[in-house]
């Protein structure tokens, strides 16, 4: 029976969205892809505002829920049916008469299951489709056949864009090159390696008095190059998001450096690569919102890419949503673990795992803890660490390791600012 109501409530809200759509007719740019909306879609509005009225989605609204909310400017009204009679009142009233609407609609599409992006793509048509990544191992692929079916779900985005619309692609993914092969629209490409229009690359961590506070690397397109600065975050993940950026900015006329300059101020969403000081001069990089293997991996990597750490730590939950791959890709990563950390913390049944891939691949035993709970993990390790540790934080959001990160950072009473997750919905849970 909730199942049905919320059926309808949905079938209502989306009703009113699409009826705000075709009154105000704005531009949309949809993004999806298995890793990096969020943080494409935030460097995507950055890059516009300062030239557009645009709006974005709130947080990772990004499901049949989320996108309609997005499109009606209202916050997520929950469980509560009261809030949801609300809700759709207010939609109702803005369908109607809502005046001054954003011009562009920067909106993250993500799918749970098959059949989602159809749901969606039933009245949002895009004039601009961003594609981040396929990786072959996404999340929530355990609601999949293969792989390879959730690439195949996520590329029905782009049979809904519009026929003079335009495609951004990530020109370094065999997945995503091969879907925009198929397509007659015009395409711009973002690369780290290979040839393409915005081509992001010699990326470098940036330190000041011995610690990293962003990085930088060179953006080249066809007849310039640039330097980009990336601030408070780190790994080669932010180069895709903000070449990306750029590459949109550009299809709206704003010259490439002033899109630089807008995204030099970007503060990025927290619990995704943020740079945050630890409790005894250490420094944590929290990564908490979610986990995939290809995200856990490059996460590994950048914590291995640091100079003058006392210890690289890791501290890994669960990566929840793998299905038939969970078993081998949490030995994967504690493998790619063993090559980059003196320390190695995991949280939960599954990363279990992980620590028996690190021992396997040579991490001593004693370098290595196991926990059910992200607080007891981290209040344990607070005891062990020394000034000058950095640590990484990295689980799906059901391991809520931003408990974790709250409990061993410098200034815990902002919390509320700094982490992912710390609304009512979630404190509740």
């Amino acid at each position: 029976m909730k199942s049905v109501i919320k059926n309808v409530l949905v079938a209502m809200l989306t009703a009113e969205a699409r009826g705000l759509l075709r009154r105000t007719k704005p531009a949309i740019i949809a993004i999806t892809g298995s890793v990096g909306k969020t943080g494409t879609k935030d460097a995507i509005y950055t890059a516009l505002k300062d030239k557009i009225h645009v709006r974005k989605s709130a947080k990772s609204f990004n499901s049949d829920v989320g996108v309609p909310l997005s499109v009606l400017g209202i916050e997520n009204p929950g469980t509560n049916i009261f809030l949801w009679i609300r809700a759709l009142i207010e939609g109702f009233v803005i369908m109607l008469v809502h005046r001054d609407y954003p011009d562009v609609l920067v909106l993250e599409v993500g799918v749970d299951r098959p059949g989602d992006m159809a749901k969606l793509t039933s009245w949002v048509r895009p004039d601009i489709v961003v594609l981040t990544r396929f990786p072959d191992v996404p999340v929530h692929v355990e609601n999949f056949p293969t792989a390879e079916a959730v690439a195949e779900e996520k590329k029905q985005l782009l049979y809904a864009l519009k026929d003079d619309g335009v495609i951004v692609y990530n020109n370094d993914d065999e997945r995503i090159v091969r879907a925009v092969s198929e397509m007659r629209q015009v395409s711009v490409g973002f690369s780290r390696y290979s040839r393409s229009s915005f081509v992001g690359a010699s990326e470098t961590n940036v330190y000041e008095h011995g610690v990293p506070v962003g990085f930088e690397f060179v953006l080249n397109t066809q007849d310039t190059s640039h330097v980009v600065r990336v601030r408070d975050v780190l790994g080669v993940g932010y180069v895709y998001v903000h070449t990306a950026a750029i590459a949109v900015a550009t299809l709206f006329e704003i010259p490439v450096n002033e899109a630089i300059a807008s995204l030099e101020k970007h503060v990025a969403a927290p619990g995704r690569m943020r740079l945050l000081p630890g409790v005894k001069g250490t420094h944590i990089i929290d990564d908490t919102y979610n986990a995939s293997p290809v995200a856990a991996l490059e996460a590994l990597r950048t914590l291995r890419s640091i100079k003058n750490a006392t210890r690289r730590i890791a501290v890994l939950g669960d990566m929840l949503e793998l299905g038939q791959y969970s078993i081998d890709e949490h030995h994967h990563i504690g493998e790619a673990a063993a090559e980059s950390v003196d320390m190695l913390v995991t949280v939960g049944v599954r990363a279990r795992g992980i620590a028996e891939g690190a021992l396997r691949a040579g991490l001593d035993e004693a370098n290595i803890t196991q926990y059910d709970d992200a607080l007891e993990a981290a209040r344990d390790l607070e005891q062990k660490l020394v000034s000058g540790d950095y640590v990484l934080i990295k689980g799906s959001q059901g391991m809520r390791l931003e408990r974790a990160v709250e409990e061993i950072m410098a200034e815990p009473e902002r919390a509320e600012e700094l982490l992912v997750r710390q609304d009512a919905f979630w404190k509740s849970r």
